[in-house]
């Protein structure tokens, strides 16, 4: 069988991604942000990141196949989305992937947008471990997956009871005055700080368990923060930056670590938007060299959210010959890790 030809469809939250891949090579990813129409509001609104789906689908659609240079009659399958994520978001996705697969002829897949997450690390360095584990870590996640096989195969360990990390970024660089996304800024600023200048707290880092915990430390740094305005001192904002960031990492790759000894799994693979992060790389891969872990991360542009990681499992759910999913599947805002195909 030839490499599948996979359209990959991504609008889980605020930004609409269209990816194309042969089988493991990457042919196009193109997204269209609707950030900035959210910085004013410090966080994304749902309605408006709908609306800008809706405007940006179809250019950034025409884009992606004029960079691969196929025509939409060229494909063997779409992929698409499908849940968790903003429902109003999914939506739009889910329909025009319908419309596109019912006016084309073509089988389509709804897929799980964490395991797509997983699966996007193939298009950088080839067929996953089976098993490996998986650290993702976004704006609405931070998860463990022990992910046996990405196409059928996959086990919740732990995720966040309260805030994700890129949640709790985002407040903290609301608190420190850094503009919204928080991520990008927050890393750009640490670099100049005391990754040890405030002993911040690290959340469920030895509770026994494979789960997370951020607000406490958002509320710790909001506090320290607000007293030293109080006082009439200075915030010595890199500083505060690089130690929030430091017991961020931290957590992460110390409950990721552990829990690839815990279940004899010899690979890590970190996605989602907070992958992007630095010192979580330099961290991570610290940690992983001194207990034998091999360390998988993909380029920061395949972190975020992105329609290459949608097309790179659709490819692979081709290729393992699962079923295409049925032509009624909805969008579904809470879809569970375990559910990869709808």
């Amino acid at each position: 069988m030839t490499e599948p030809l996979v359209l990959g469809i991504e609008t889980s939250c605020d930004e609409t991604g269209v990816g194309i891949v042969r089988g493991s090579t990457l042919l196009a990813n193109e997204i269209a942000s609707s950030v900035d129409l959210h910085a004013r509001f410090g966080g994304v609104v749902p309605e408006v990141a709908s609306r800008a789906h809706l405007e940006a689908l179809v250019p950034t659609l025409h884009r992606a196949l004029e960079k691969a240079e196929v025509k939409l009659a060229d494909l063997d399958a779409i992929a698409v989305t499908a849940g968790p994520g903003l429902a109003g978001t999914l939506l739009v996705g889910v329909a025009a992937a319908k419309s596109y697969a019912l006016a084309l002829g073509k089988p389509l897949y709804g897929v799980n947008h964490m395991a797509a997450h997983a699966a996007v690390d193939i298009l950088e360095h080839g067929p996953l471990p089976q098993p490996c584990m998986a650290l993702l870590v976004s704006g609405g996640h931070s998860s463990l997956l022990l992910v046996e096989d990405v196409t059928s195969e996959v086990r919740s360990l732990g995720s966040t009871v309260d805030d994700a990390a890129g949640e709790a970024f985002d407040k903290v660089a609301r608190v420190l005055g850094l503009p919204f996304p928080g991520g990008p800024h927050i890393d750009r600023a640490a670099k100049d700080g005391d990754p040890n200048f405030v002993p911040f707290p690290r959340g469920k880092a030895d509770d026994g368990t494979f789960d997370f915990s951020f607000a406490g430390l958002k509320t710790a740094v909001a506090r320290w923060v607000e007293a030293r305005e109080r006082a009439g001192e200075p915030v010595p904002v890199a500083d505060v930056a690089a130690a929030f960031q430091e017991a961020v990492a931290d957590v992460l790759t110390k409950k990721a670590v552990a829990a690839c000894k815990a279940h004899g799994v010899d690979d890590l693979l970190i996605g989602g938007g907070v992958a992007a992060n630095s010192r979580l790389r330099a961290l991570a891969a610290e940690r992983c060299e001194a207990e034998g872990i091999r360390l998988r991360v993909p380029r920061p542009g395949l972190c975020t959210d992105n329609g290459a990681m949608v097309a790179a499992l659709g490819a692979c759910l081709v290729e393992a010959g699962r079923t295409p999913s049925e032509p009624e599947f909805p969008a579904d805002s809470s879809l569970p890790i375990t559910e990869v195909l709808v």
